[in-house]
């Protein structure tokens, strides 16, 4: 018999024997059996504690030495089983990490200070998760003497190499470098310096200017982390610290912190640098942001945290392309992708948001980004369809070359469309069945992509996973827009996005022509709405931008609908017509797919 089990004998036994006759020292004789009888309680837990380590094996040399107290052996265990050879045990220990709820702070301190950089990341890509599993930040280093966040940043920026880049980076870094140089001579002189070229992009003469400059160096260092051995220099030239520093003091500038979100996630795509990433303390930022109730916010985070994780995202999330859902480690098996593309001055979050009053096609509706936090694929489609993945894709768009983010930047749909399919197929589209939804500029974009695709071998799985493609007031025979030059602030010189969505462009006819060729022994279902409403353009135009006929592919069903241009993927409510009836698109036309 072990000894284990002998004392549990004893104990029972001194719990049920026949208590001793009265006297007058019964209740001095009760006091010493029940300390006797505790600390034989005490020695019996220690026992099988012991006992339930040698079962289950010696723990890990990292664990060998540690004088572990009883009650904390099951938190060891659980760092044991994170550190397996066995990838389901360490999923499973994370996940009963996760799922804790009765522990103390300091054994929440023991998970946090003790487990490996792939536990830490999958706990903060777990919805349930506890903040307390997440160390602060490590202290920053302190700012050189007579220096400034701006004046780092520009040093940064600075640092990285400026020769072989394509004309909009370096558009990007001289601009930045330019205006950051005349904001530092203006602080050192007393007054600010208007000759700079950032002028223009400026909101108003009364805003800050360094907070512009960073702004500037931010998007600047977005354009170069794309790069990966700028990404090696950044990280080597303290920029994770800086970034993070810029984060914590720009707490009330949401386009501030997703600039950084932006630059941290292309830099996560280089596995290499995630030691050093996790080093450096963001992963408990991320764990916080991404469970945000603003959607902009969670969804950043989720993509760096995504990037971060190879231990159960094979997939690589470029800038730009966002999984609304979902955004966790889940054991849900997904077993369809639905991908939304944004049209001409759209973005990936506010265009899917829900209809709200009246808006015009003006910058305001792209730059007040901070108002729309709801979006209707996150919130509505991933409740009703849980076992989709859900991606929705950026790009950046304008109306006039005036207002275009890199004034040499000429991308066409030709372009811009190989750009997004290989940012799509790195995220993995097109291994599983796949349903694309679309709006304005954004299905022209699908319909190149799609061609393009079925010319390259590597890409055809994107082609045979395709099961049908929803259109939201697409200008397949071009649009009007282009022709309106009354407006001269925006359509004097129009972009080239807009001038290719003109009634006569060749390309727009070729796109058109190619397509149905290629769609007529494909086995997609089509769906397609449009407007019957204009929309306002500035504060005195007011334009059909999409009419029947240009909504008209030639496949499929189309469905006019008494709203604008602007409010033709954006429903009223759940229970409205838009959504039900691309919801029932989407269940039929991954029916097969969803029923495995």
């Amino acid at each position: 018999m072990s000894l284990a089990a002998y004392c549990v004998i004893c104990c029972r036994r001194m719990g049920t024997s026949t208590p001793p006759p009265k006297s007058s020292t019964y209740w001095r004789d009760i006091r010493i059996t029940y300390q006797a009888r505790k600390e034989l309680h005490k020695a019996v837990r220690k026992v099988l504690a012991t006992s339930a380590r040698i079962f289950r094996g010696p723990f890990a040399d990292t664990f060998s030495t540690v004088d572990i107290e009883d009650h904390d052996c099951a938190v060891w265990l659980l760092l044991r089983k994170s550190r397996s050879d066995d990838r389901a045990a360490r999923l499973q220990a994370v996940q009963e990490m996760s799922e804790a709820r009765h522990w103390h702070d300091y054994q929440y301190r023991i998970i946090a200070q003790a487990c490996d950089m792939r536990t830490l990341t999958g706990l903060a890509r777990s919805k349930d998760s506890d903040l307390r599993f997440f160390l602060r930040p490590p202290p920053l280093p302190s700012l050189k003497e007579d220096s400034s966040t701006e004046e780092e940043l520009r040093h940064l920026l600075a640092s990285l190499p400026q020769t072989d880049l394509d004309e909009c980076i370096q558009c990007f870094t001289a601009l930045a470098l330019s205006e950051s140089s005349q904001s530092l001579a203006a602080q050192k002189g007393g007054l600010w310096c208007f000759g700079g070229n950032g002028l223009p992009y400026a909101e108003s003469f009364g805003e800050v200017p360094s907070a512009t400059v960073e702004m500037f160096c931010l998007e600047a260092l977005v354009k170069h982390s794309e790069i990966p051995t700028h990404c090696d220099k950044i990280e080597a030239n303290g920029g994770l610290q800086l970034l993070q520093r810029l984060y914590q003091l720009h707490k009330d500038c949401p386009k501030v912190q997703r600039n950084i979100m932006r630059i941290l996630g292309n830099m996560a795509l280089n596995e290499h640098l995630h030691s050093t990433i996790v080093r450096s303390g963001w992963v408990s930022i991320l764990a916080e942001a991404i469970k945000s109730q603003h959607i902009m916010e969670a969804s950043h985070a989720a993509r760096t945290l995504a990037n971060l994780d190879r231990e159960t995202v094979p997939d690589k999330y470029h800038d730009g392309v966002y999984v609304l859902h979902p955004q966790y480690r889940t054991s849900q098996p997904i077993k369809a992708d639905v991908l939304f593309i944004h049209g001409l001055m759209g973005a990936a979050f506010k265009t899917w948001r829900q209809q709200d009053n009246d808006q015009d096609l003006t910058e305001k509706v792209s730059e007040d980004e901070t108002k729309y936090t709801t979006c209707w694929p996150k919130s509505w489609l991933a409740r009703d369809c849980p076992a989709l993945r859900i991606i929705s894709v950026e790009y950046d768009t304008s109306l006039s070359d005036w207002r275009a983010r890199c004034p040499t930047e000429r991308k066409s749909i030709a372009f811009r469309s190989n750009e997004l399919l290989r940012k799509l197929r790195a995220a993995g589209v097109g291994d599983r069945p796949v349903v694309w939804v679309s709006h304005s500029m954004g299905g022209l974009l699908v319909k190149k992509m799609l061609l393009e695709a079925s010319k390259r071998p590597e890409m055809n799985t994107i082609i045979n996973n395709t099961r049908g493609i929803i259109f939201y007031s697409v200008p397949h025979h071009g649009s009007h827009l282009a022709e309106y030059s009354v407006n001269i602030r925006y359509l004097l010189f129009p972009s080239l996005e807009v001038k290719e969505l003109s009634k006569d462009s060749p390309a727009l006819k070729t796109l058109q022509d190619d397509f149905l060729e290629f769609a007529k022994d494909k086995n997609f279902q089509v769906l397609s709405f449009v407007e019957t409403l204009p929309t306002y353009i500035g504060s005195m135009i007011k334009l059909h931008v999409v009419p029947l006929d240009s909504a008209d592919l030639g496949l499929g069903d189309l469905i006019p609908v008494d709203v604008n241009h602007l409010n033709i993927c954006k429903p009223k409510k759940k229970d409205a017509f838009l959504y039900q009836r691309t919801l029932q698109f989407i269940r039929d036309a991954l029916a097969k797919d969803l029923e495995n």
